[in-house]
């Protein structure tokens, strides 16, 4: 659980949005409620309450900066906590 704390402040501080490990986004998106669906190597999470649908692929083990960017922007306008 710690990580997953670390990984949401990384990504809030603004912190490099390049160097975002992709199954740890993947575990916080879980962790926020996020509904994942898999469909080859494209990860899609819903949310009740959220509007928009996050696709995520892998590059090389780790996030692409752009969807590391979306998470932040949806975390931020729905308010969305990790629970302790």
């Amino acid at each position: 659980m710690g990580n997953l704390k670390k990984l949401y402040e990384h990504i809030l501080l603004r912190r490099s949005d390049a160097n975002v490990l992709f199954e740890a986004l993947c575990a916080l998106l879980r962790r926020l409620g996020f509904n994942e669906h898999i469909k080859g190597d494209h990860h899609i999470f819903t949310h009740d309450g959220v509007e928009e649908i996050l696709n995520l692929q892998p590059k090389n083990g780790k996030c692409k900066p752009y969807q590391v960017k979306q998470v932040r922007n949806i975390i931020l306008k729905y308010h969305l906590r990790i629970g302790d």
